[in-house]
């Protein structure tokens, strides 16, 4: 099965975002407990945590390549939604919103909220192309 354009950009930004995960787990383990709200240090629950999202993103990975339409659906709204971040990274920098994270967790979540919302738009150029999962 051949995988084209749009599906290429959900499946190499979900591998970011992994990848992503797997860098702050070894590198600032600390951020990954905030978020999770753990006892600073709780390993085996990050390890969890690592494998059941590996699993689900395994699944989501085999809907992309199957063209699995409710899959599509799933990322559009999703990744629309994305842009959602970068207000609510603004709230959090002054202060407005509650953070327990560093400055650069959240200017990396804004970041990662205007991808996703590039990517949503190219998913609805597609759409409008080709159908579900129809290249941009």
């Amino acid at each position: 099965m051949t995988v084209n354009r749009t599906q290429a950009l959900v499946l190499g930004f979900s591998l970011l975002a992994w990848l992503s995960l797997l860098g702050i787990l070894f590198a600032a383990p600390e951020v990954l407990d905030g978020a999770l709200r753990l006892p600073v240090g709780n390993r085996p629950a990050e390890f969890g945590f690592l494998v059941a999202l590996s699993a689900f993103l395994a699944l989501l990975a085999v809907g992309v390549v199957s063209r699995w339409r409710w899959i599509f659906w799933l990322f559009l709204i999703a990744f629309l939604a994305g842009i959602l971040r970068v207000p609510a990274s603004v709230l959090e920098l002054t202060g407005i919103l509650p953070s327990a994270a560093p400055p650069w967790y959240t200017l990396l979540q804004a970041a990662i909220g205007v991808v996703q919302f590039a990517i949503g738009l190219a998913m609805l150029a597609g759409l409008r192309k080709a159908g579900t999962w129809g290249a941009f």
